[in-house]
């Protein structure tokens, strides 16, 4: 099937789980209807990458293709919108997807109605109820996909492992911005990859690719690791160049936006740990500054450029994809699905936004 055609097939999944929602909200209030309208603006725009890799480990462990893995692997939407939901919170990022972050949303409503209290603190709470909503929901899309109970059920552990994965990713993320430097360099760059791992990693290759394959009753999740999850590093490693260098009409936030927010990511290690101590100092400094100007941006960007960061960003990306690509070669998959993973490689890698 083409990649075009497994995304139609996703989003028409997706689309119908949330349309069924509706009613359900609407009993409760009508008041839910901005919480709707977030969600629905949310889930107009990504790659629906995760739902790709859950497709392909289904046909590559022979599964057929049916409406109901559709509808499975589309809950994985639900758990990305939960998750960029709450992450957006955190960092305090405007923008999501070239529009304004779920909370932004919120905030705006509480600005525009006049009501009482903070807009800010209003808006927080109400992305931070929609994120739990999707999360809800995920879990509830992937149980009523259709497929057989004794099916879900030996997918389950991957499931539930995926999604503790995720939540103490973000943890540690946290943690990561808010000790700051800390530790030596190296030891520093293996930290910002610790998060990469399960913060971003493992939940949108490794672990969609693995539940897909158990749907389907494979058991050579050790093999779909080796490809899964450094190429999931890979995909990470490159969000974070776009983060500081991407184009924001690609990227669809500010340019250097992970700098304002702070984000302790592997470029910014590898910076600190190449830097000489004047421009660490300008580093720390500056990193984090919610009015970071874009010549603070650009002050930043040179730094990173100096000191070989980028290169060596550049390297590890390209390391760890050939190493997913040597995996992908010797993995138990069919043929089909081999040439699919192949072309999500470079998708997840060589990417613009």
């Amino acid at each position: 099937m083409a990649a075009s055609q497994v995304r139609k097939e996703i989003d028409e999944a997706l689309y119908a789980f949330v349309d069924r929602q509706r009613p359900v909200l609407s009993a409760v209030s009508g008041e839910l209807a901005p919480m709707l309208t977030a969600l629905d603006a949310l889930l107009a725009g990504g790659k629906r990458l995760r739902p790709a890799f859950c497709y392909w480990g289904w046909r590559g462990a022979g599964g057929g293709d049916r409406p109901e893995i559709f509808t499975a692997a589309a809950s994985l939407e639900l758990l990305q919108a939960s998750a960029l939901i709450h992450d957006d919170v955190m960092d305090g990022s405007d923008t999501r997807r070239g529009q304004p972050a779920a909370h932004r949303r919120f905030e705006a409503l509480h600005a525009g109605s006049g009501w009482r209290g903070s807009a800010e603190a209003f808006g927080a709470g109400a992305a931070i109820l929609l994120g739990d909503v999707c999360l809800t929901w995920c879990d509830e899309m992937f149980h009523r996909s259709g497929l057989p109970a004794e099916v879900l059920l030996r997918a389950r552990p991957v499931y539930d492992l995926m999604r503790t994965e995720v939540m103490c990713g973000q943890y540690l993320d946290l943690v990561g911005q808010a000790r700051g430097a800390g530790t030596d360099g190296p030891a520093m760059v293996e930290a910002a990859l610790r998060i990469v791992r399960y913060k971003s990693a493992k939940y949108t290759i490794e672990r969609p690719l693995q539940l897909g394959a158990a749907l389907a009753g494979s058991d050579s999740m050790d093999a779909l690791s080796a490809y899964g999850l450094p190429l999931g590093v890979a995909f990470q490693l490159r969000d974070d160049v776009l983060g500081v260098f991407g184009d924001p009409a690609e990227t669809g936030k500010p340019a250097g936006d992970d700098l304002r927010e702070g984000k302790r990511t592997v470029l910014v290690a590898l910076t600190l740990e190449r830097a000489a101590p004047a421009e660490a100092e300008t580093v720390e400094t500056l990193l984090g500054d919610p009015g970071l100007d874009a010549a603070g941006v650009e002050l930043l960007r040179s730094i990173i450029v100096g000191t070989g960061a980028l290169d060596a960003c550049e390297k590890m990306i390209d390391r760890y994809a050939d190493e997913a690509s040597e995996a992908l070669a010797a993995a138990p998959l069919t043929a089909e699905a081999r040439e699919a993973l192949s072309d999500l490689t470079v998708a997840a890698t060589a990417r613009r936004g």
